[in-house]
């Protein structure tokens, strides 16, 4: 697909704020593209529109071609928007590599000018049935200090790096000039290893869409750097206040920058921050992608994720361990605190979810799992060195991806049992969500086959005794019952 209106319009637009002087040449531009006609369908959006880029070397010089078909005049490399262009800047890299044999891979953004265009000229067309070519020209750094060029004979006869000062095109050599190039190749992009201090740390899952950078997968929170950014943490703070703007991070610092490629097959330097925060995604206000989703390092395997993401966390989990626990209840002896002849007890807990039918979730527990294997049971989990609240919450993303409100849970029944004599007793809790977001999905294969909503008046046979039990409890309004005491 050729570049969309939507996407040329908006570099149009974005230029205009630069240069607002320059409005009155490209006003038919602009009223073509709000126009009925077809001005971006493949066949006339090449006549129209064509693209060229600066490619500027580590001593500032500007790559050119010697251009065959304009009478061997020396001109930055370019041409017509192809059909597979997604975008005005993909069609600049492939013109680069196609005139000159330069890759995309050995190209990387200018930070002064981004994704935007350095330059929109405007000349007649000479020979087509259009009255004007609105030439959109990039500015592309060399990622290695120089690279070979070899030209495309039959409309390039030689290539030649000019001085800045010596670009052959008045408007964009005065772009150039006017714009600060003296910092040569730089990261162009921020992202954030966001962490609680404990070990979690907090991933963004992407929409699932053609077009966009790493679609459908976790990845860092961040973005591109825009002309007017004067830092890449001035692009950072200001991509998150857009895509979550309730979190507030501490602690900000830089921390590696990292190389990746671009839809368009550039190379791309990330400026990589390390970020602390302790909030629930819920609190986020999320705007783009899916989800925002809390992240533990034995889960990441489990989720498709950008390419590096995992040697980026594991690499910063190992230069900063979450702070060591102390050791599980069962390990303290009376001499910690516990009082002698006291039974140590497990404490579980449950989520009661019920959807706008009043049907109850129940997942099917695998056959070969530990406990309760080929039976209906509730999203449940043991409390680990935390309080129950945060277990259930814990429990609920990890097994079934629902992320739950601490606000809107209530205790609604307690069983209290013991399944033998020589068994460590259950304190049972059972939360009763009022508010849950994302659809429950099998996210734990080893341990449940499948979720399903069931009237809490008809449960299915192979049910867990003490679930069933403790629905019935609430049911009836009973906050507690035993089980296995006699």
């Amino acid at each position: 697909m050729p570049p969309s209106r939507a996407h040329i319009r908006e570099l149009v637009t974005a230029y205009l704020d630069r240069h607002p002087g320059e409005r009155p040449a490209l006003e038919p531009l602009l009223e073509a593209l709000d126009a009925p006609s077809e001005v971006a369908a493949r066949a006339t959006l090449a006549g129209h529109i064509t693209c060229s880029a600066a490619v500027i070397d580590h001593d500032g010089r500007v790559l050119h071609v010697r251009h065959n078909p304009s009478g061997g005049k020396w001109l930055l490399p370019g041409g017509d928007v192809g059909p597979g262009d997604a975008t005005l800047m993909a069609a600049a890299v492939r013109e680069v590599h196609q005139k000159t044999g330069i890759l995309p891979a050995a190209l990387c953004q200018s930070a002064a000018f981004c994704h935007e265009p350095a330059d929109i000229d405007v000349h007649p067309a000479k020979g087509e049935p259009f009255d004007k070519h609105y030439d959109f020209r990039f500015v592309f750094h060399l990622v290695r200090p120089s690279a070979e060029a070899t030209v495309q004979a039959e409309e390039v006869s030689g290539t030649d790096w000019l001085p800045m000062d010596q670009v052959t095109s008045l408007t964009m050599r005065s772009k150039l000039l006017a714009a600060d190039m003296s910092a040569g190749p730089e990261p162009v992009n921020a992202s954030v290893i966001i962490h609680d201090g404990g070990g979690r740390y907090l991933l963004h899952l992407r929409d699932q869409r053609e077009g966009i950078w790493e679609p459908g997968v976790f990845a860092l929170l961040g973005g591109g750097r825009a002309p007017g950014d004067t830092s890449l943490e001035a692009t950072l703070l200001r991509e998150l206040a857009e895509a979550v703007p309730g979190v507030n991070l501490s602690s900000l610092e830089p921390y590696a920058v990292e190389k990746t490629a671009s839809v368009d097959g550039l190379t791309v330097s990330v400026q990589v921050f390390t970020a602390l925060w302790q909030g629930h995604p819920d609190s986020a206000g999320l705007r783009e992608g899916v989800l925002l989703h809390w992240c533990t390092l034995d889960m990441l395997d489990r989720l498709p994720r950008s390419p590096g993401l995992d040697d980026l966390i594991r690499r910063h989990a190992a230069q900063h361990p979450p702070a060591p626990t102390r050791p599980a209840p069962h390990h303290l002896l009376p001499s910690e605190g516990t009082p002698a002849g006291t039974e140590l007890h497990v404490v579980g807990v449950h989520l009661y979810l019920q959807d706008s039918d009043g049907r109850v979730l129940l997942g099917l527990r695998h056959p070969d799992s530990a406990y309760a294997g080929r039976l209906w049971h509730t999203l449940a989990g043991h409390c680990e060195r935390e309080d129950a609240v945060s277990s259930l919450i814990r429990e609920a993303e990890e097994e079934a991806g629902l992320l739950l409100d601490r606000e809107a849970i209530d205790l609604v029944h307690l069983v209290h049992s013991q399944n033998s004599p020589t068994a460590s007793p259950r304190i049972q809790l059972f939360f009763r969500a009022r508010t849950w977001s994302g659809v429950p999905r099998v996210r734990e294969p080893d341990r449940c086959l499948e979720w399903r909503w069931f009237n809490p008046k008809d449960l299915p046979d192979n049910t867990v005794p003490y679930t069933r039990q403790a629905i019935e409890a609430i049911l009836a309004g009973r906050p507690y019952s035993d089980m296995g005491w006699t």
